[in-house]
């Protein structure tokens, strides 16, 4: 089988292999790495001990905690449950038990976000090493590293690596069923077929989208079986890591087949969700594909995004490289097709391509230095530390910034603390869906509410309801954070001010909702309108630094604070006093 050729400038002499020279590269990788690792972990802390992202919040450290002595059935298959089988055995080294992490979790919950997050980002910092070596086995160190140092400082995996969820960890298996996927490529050995196979199966079961790394081996395999005479091998090849792809995966999600009724539900549901864009008020881009696109220029970089698809052209027409285009390319233009057809789309669901996309973008930067002068000579170097930086540089800047946002106050703990300062306990209150439901609770003072919750009105997400043409206060059903603008209108004011709701907290991520959808919340607009012009606006907390913002409504850049307008982590909040009904005289 022929292999993939290494791209250098002809008649350029072999490098090295003495242990300088392999000194100098383990020097550069673990640069490399711990630069990764620094920007992975700072601001890890940011928001707690509130967790304000909904994903992290519910989906992955309470089932962990509730799998905790048993790692039985986690009854949850929204999300596939690698991640929190993980997340259990981590917690159950460090803490020693469930007893221990609930202590922990009530008496210190910064400890317990912060060991989960601190997985992620050793996880993050592992898939850029991983990078390195399948960009190695592909063409040759010199890409490998290039394709490391970007993903190292990309917005996206960095940003994602500081919180607990699944898409950075997804990486990880990805990058080894790639790095086996380009042995099959380069060697067509059988423990490549079965490496490949199990790290897809892990893959699936961290994220169902992790699924996609399968094409990659379908084309290698492909590739493989094409060969004369390698027909047979590549079928058995491929049969194997089909195998081994659904025992690793029921492995790591083993309730998929033991209560596969939950599993298939909980699929359909995932499914239904994605698909159905009518819930999700506040969607800025009419095109899912376009979406994506738009991500890699922010999330990965314009350059490295342009530079990908220059390397998808040039490789075409390098005919010894033909087949690396065909092991990438196709994955990621059906994945950004699948994904962008899907009613709802967010940045970080780009995860799993993101390693294809830094790949292309490093074969590109180095093809250009070969091309421009020979390899080894003073020029080439320069024009390598150029493509490095003009690939780095975006996303560097970009990574440090969000670094220096994560590490300072949230936006929501400091008017928690004005509030706390200057709002009586058990004063009714109504804070909108922009934070947890453990914000609200008493913790700490000497005389505890009979709910818990320090001001009346909480849980949050029960503040309004529809019932007989009027709208209640804190009674069911549950409004949540997807519906709570279509049941507001200016009439609620007087509602509040008739029932002392004197004091009204609202946060830029539901308020930039209805600006980014006026037509379908016109109630909405005018409920904004009217506070304003009724409450007397006592404080604000602004993420923005000065003479900075607003930053206009997006799922992305409102909630990852990618923007240089931000200075600190959170949304724009306001606290205001109502002024009429029985709220008139009220001190503010």
């Amino acid at each position: 089988m022929s292999a993939v050729v290494p791209q250098s400038a002809p008649g350029a002499p072999a490098a090295p292999a003495g242990p300088t020279y392999r000194a100098r590269w383990g020097l550069a990788l673990g640069a490399v790495l711990l630069l990764a690792l620094a920007l992975r972990v700072w601001g890890v802390k940011s928001g707690l001990p509130y967790v304000y992202n909904t994903d992290e919040d519910q989906h992955f450290v309470p089932h962990a905690i509730g799998l905790l002595g048993h790692l039985g059935n986690p009854n949850y298959f929204d999300n596939p449950p690698a991640y929190t089988y993980l997340l259990a055995a981590v917690y159950t080294l460090w803490f020693g038990g469930r007893d221990a992490v609930s202590h922990a979790l009530a008496t210190n919950p910064t400890e317990v976000w912060v060991i989960a997050r601190l997985t992620v980002g050793v996880l993050g910092t592992l898939a850029v090493w991983l990078l390195y070596l399948v960009g190695s086995r592909l063409f040759d160190r010199r890409v490998g590293l290039l394709a490391a140092a970007l993903m190292a400082v990309s917005f996206l995996p960095v940003f994602y690596s500081k919180l607990a969820l699944n898409d950075v960890p997804t990486l990880v298996p990805v990058e080894v069923s790639l790095w086996a996927s380009a042995g099959v490529l380069r060697f067509a050995r059988r423990r490549h077929y079965a490496i490949a196979g199990f790290a897809l199966g892990i893959a699936a079961a961290t994220k169902y989208t992790g699924g996609i790394v399968g094409l990659p081996l379908l084309a290698a395999a492909f590739l493989h079986a094409r060969e004369p005479g390698a027909r047979r091998a590549g079928l058995k090849g491929l049969a194997t890591a089909a195998v081994l792809a659904l025992v690793a995966f029921i492995i790591a999600d083993p309730y998929s087949l033991i209560d596969f009724a939950a599993f298939k539900a909980s699929l359909a549901h995932q499914s239904s969700e994605s698909a159905e864009a009518s819930g999700k008020l506040g969607l800025t881009h009419g095109s899912g594909v376009l979406y994506y696109l738009w991500t890699v220029t922010w999330g990965v970089g314009w350059v490295p995004g342009i530079a990908a698809l220059v390397a998808a052209v040039a490789l075409w027409f390098e005919r010894q490289n033909r087949r690396v285009l065909l092991l990438f390319v196709p994955a990621l233009v059906i994945y950004l097709i699948f994904m962008g057809v899907q009613g709802r789309y967010f940045g970080r669901w780009l995860m799993p391509v993101v390693p294809l996309i830094c790949l292309l973008a490093a074969y590109a930067g180095m093809r250009a230095a070969d091309l421009a002068a020979p390899v080894r000579s003073r020029r080439h170097l320069a024009i390598v530390a150029l493509a490095a930086c003009a690939l780095c540089a975006q996303g560097l800047v970009y990574s440090v910034h969000s670094g220096i946002v994560n590490s300072r106050a949230d936006t929501r703990n400091i008017t928690r603390a004005w509030l706390v300062a200057h709002v009586p306990l058990g004063t009714p209150v109504v804070v909108e869906p922009v934070v947890p439901e453990e914000w609200g609770l008493d913790v700490g003072h000497p005389l505890p509410t009979t709910t818990g919750y320090r001001w009346v009105g909480f849980p949050i997400f029960r503040t309004h309801r529809a019932s007989d043409g009027e709208l209640g206060l804190d009674v069911g059903p549950s409004v949540t954070i997807e519906n709570y603008e279509r049941v507001l209108s200016p009439g609620l004011i007087g509602l509040y001010e008739r029932n002392d709701f004197c004091w009204v907290v609202t946060g830029s991520t539901q308020a930039g909702r209805t600006q980014a959808s006026p037509k379908q919340v016109p109630h909405a607009i005018a409920y904004y309108k009217a506070l304003a012009h009724a409450g007397k606006l006592v404080f604000s907390a602004s993420p923005y630094g000065r003479g900075d913002g607003p930053v206009a409504f997006n799922f992305d850049w409102s909630f990852d604070y990618y923007p240089l307008a931000y200075a600190r982590p959170g949304a724009l909040m306001n606290v205001y006093h109502l002024t009429g009904g029985r709220c008139a005289g009220a001190g503010a």
